[in-house]
């Protein structure tokens, strides 16, 4: 396949405002569950589709751009001015970084594997990935490894499912147990039914609360062809948006 500017030898949905909207929309309903509803996990669960798509935009984002540097520097500053807005939301402290932080290691993570400069391809996602590990960030390590597996996959739509599946099986092994969401609990028996058992053990390794990442994957296989367009000011100012939005109502709420 050809590789251009237009299509960047990917087969895989490159309708990216479409796609960052729908991350935008899931996680202003995920932020808004943490903080107002708790008890409703289903909020939860929606806002899974969200980290994803964001990583799927940077993907998209370093094939399409024209300048890496500056594109490097938008989300740098995205991250520093989201910084106290997450902080103020969601009750986490200086030391805890932003999801922002996370997007640009797994940003500058592909770019060296695309310029390849003085072996980029090997020490830069690498030394992304033990920053992203070392300190403590949203999704932290796991999600700039996601972006760099999405990127070696983006070729092939059943590659890119097969990967993505997998990283959500592995992602979800440590979450919170969903499975009563889906009436799926501990008192499900068929003691006549070994196979049906087994199906069901199976659906269970699923549901768990990160593992349902896996709901976006869709959104990145079909491709929509919307035409829509998000301005990119709006891109980079939702997030520590929101964030400062759903503050004040908790303010106001008392």
């Amino acid at each position: 396949m050809q590789q251009t500017l237009e299509n960047p030898g990917i087969s895989l949905n490159t309708d990216s405002s479409l796609i960052r909207l729908v991350a935008i929309v899931t996680m202003i309903c995920d932020h808004a569950g943490v903080i107002f509803f708790p008890q409703y996990i289903q909020l939860r669960i929606i806002g899974r589709i969200a980290f994803p798509l964001f990583c799927w935009g940077i993907v998209l984002g370093c094939l399409y751009t024209k300048d890496w540097k500056k594109y490097a520097l938008r989300l740098l500053l995205g991250a520093v001015i989201s910084q106290y807005p997450y902080m103020l939301a969601l009750n986490h402290s200086l030391r805890e970084l932003n999801v922002m932080f996370t997007l640009l290691l797994g940003m500058l993570a592909v770019t060296g594997i695309q310029r390849n400069t003085r072996g980029s391809a090997i020490w830069a996602p690498l030394l992304s990935i033990s920053i992203a590990a070392v300190l403590q960030m949203d999704y932290g390590w796991k999600g700039v490894l996601l972006i760099i597996m999405m990127y070696a996959c983006r070729e092939k739509k059943g590659a890119f499912a097969a990967m993505f599946t997998a990283f959500c099986l592995f992602w979800g092994s440590t979450s919170s147990d969903v499975s009563a969401v889906f009436g799926v609990t501990n008192d499900m028996l068929f003691p006549s039914s070994t196979y049906m058992m087994r199906w069901i053990g199976m659906l269970r390794t699923f549901l768990k609360l990160q593992g349902l990442a896996l709901l976006a994957l869709p959104f990145m296989l079909i491709n929509t062809n919307s035409g829509f367009r998000l301005p990119k000011w709006f891109i980079y100012l939702a997030y520590p948006g929101h964030l400062l939005a759903l503050y004040a109502i908790k303010l106001l709420r008392g």
